[in-house]
């Protein structure tokens, strides 16, 4: 946007009445605003252009982060997507102070019922069982019903002889719900020896962000492991992760050029050749 130039002051008058019309006008919801400013380059965005180039400013080419359902029509071809246990919610076993009413908010709120979609559905042509996380449900944190979730979509891969591709934005283990979420580290781990003793390959695409136990477990344990270009992949945060080794870490520690270079991922693609590159390695794999 020209008008909005970097060595401009980023400010604009609009009148009320034509702001609703605008956003009426290109599809906008109700008071969901007109612009973003990207937090990469600072340039300011029509919200209706960052969402037509595949959630990317288009300036800088910054990734903004997609909601599941994004995810599902980034990567499963149109028209195939199957959803399952779309039914399956959390209840509140240790009776955490104002989680049952922060639950239902969030569920108001993204659509969902829990912070991660799964099913079955093709990609370019290859049946997969699929999961998206969502990371605006509770930070996509994974409690007892996303890790049952998961867990099952790796089950339907061993059961239906699927290839499992799964993507992860997290910020780890709910802990509303305690020991309860910390077993599904463990038990997504064990779904996944049963995938890999079927020798059905396990795609997993970790996005920005994806830290703590989902980093710890499941995630990381891809037959192939693709991120996308600068995203934050890790267990701790950097500032605890100096603090306890009272060391400086390197510059770009824990984003995903870094641990390619390490050999912690396999490979960077862009968000525009993510299917392609995730169904041409399935389909050298099965």
């Amino acid at each position: 946007m020209g008008i909005f130039s970097k060595n401009k002051k980023k400010y604009a008058t609009v009148s009320v009445s034509k702001t609703s019309k605008s956003i009426e006008s290109k599809g906008a919801g109700a008071g969901s605003g007109l612009w973003e400013k990207c937090p990469s380059c600072h340039e300011i965005l029509y919200k209706i252009d960052v969402k037509g180039n595949l959630k990317k400013c288009t300036n800088c080419d910054h990734y903004f982060g997609m909601t599941a359902l994004e995810r599902v029509d980034l990567l499963i071809d149109a028209g195939t997507f199957v959803e399952l246990d779309k039914d399956l919610t959390s209840g509140n076993p240790l009776e955490f102070p104002g989680y049952g009413d922060k639950y239902i908010k969030t569920a108001e709120k993204t659509g969902m019922n829990e912070g991660v979609i799964s099913g079955t559905g093709d990609m370019n042509g290859i049946k997969v069982s699929f999961a998206a996380m969502e990371f605006s449900f509770l930070g996509g944190s994974m409690g007892s019903v996303v890790g049952e979730k998961l867990t099952r979509a790796i089950e339907r891969g061993v059961e239906e002889n699927l290839p499992v591709v799964i993507v992860a934005t997290s910020g780890g283990a709910r802990m509303h719900e305690g020991i309860l979420s910390l077993m599904q580290m463990a038990k997504t781990s064990a779904a996944l020896e049963k995938l890999r003793e079927k020798g059905m390959p396990f795609i997993s695409v970790p996005v920005n962000p994806t830290t703590g136990g989902v980093t710890a477990s499941f995630a990381m344990l891809g037959d192939i492991i693709i991120t996308e270009p600068n995203a934050l992949i890790g267990f701790a945060g950097p500032r605890v992760i100096e603090q306890t080794i009272k060391q400086k870490l390197p510059e770009g520690f824990q984003k995903s050029e870094f641990l390619l270079e390490c050999g912690m991922v396999d490979v960077i693609a862009k968000r525009e050749e993510m299917k392609d590159t995730i169904s041409t390695l399935l389909g050298n794999l099965l």
